[in-house]
């Protein structure tokens, strides 16, 4: 497995079991978050990020992501995901793209 692959791996994991401090380990201290294919941001920086996904965590205790597919190229990362367990009850399927270096996550795109 790559090293790409495993911080992709480590960060679904950890969102799965809803660690928040495991999950955000992955990523860069300077993460940016966009859209795709609009380059959009819509989080940036690691504060900002764990804000986020443990507001997530905590709306949301039942909530898991299925990898359907993953897709590996050099320190490039493209996962199919279908999250179910929402505590609005809508199943969701997601496409996530993440741009790693050896030691982090740096950048995830997020087809829209």
């Amino acid at each position: 497995m790559s090293r790409a692959e495993e911080l992709a791996q480590k960060q679904l994991d950890a969102y799965n079991n809803q660690d928040i401090e495991t999950f955000v380990a992955q990523y860069s201290p300077d993460i940016v978050v966009m859209d795709f294919p609009s380059n959009q941001i819509t989080l940036s920086g690691r504060e900002d990020f764990k804000k986020r996904y443990k507001a997530l965590f905590e709306s949301n205790p039942k909530q898991h992501a299925e990898l359907t597919s993953r897709m590996v190229k050099g320190n490039i990362v493209i996962d199919h995901e279908y999250v179910t367990g929402r505590a609005n009850g809508i199943n969701v399927e997601a496409i996530a793209m993440y741009e790693t270096t050896d030691e982090y996550i740096t950048k995830v795109w997020f087809v829209r």
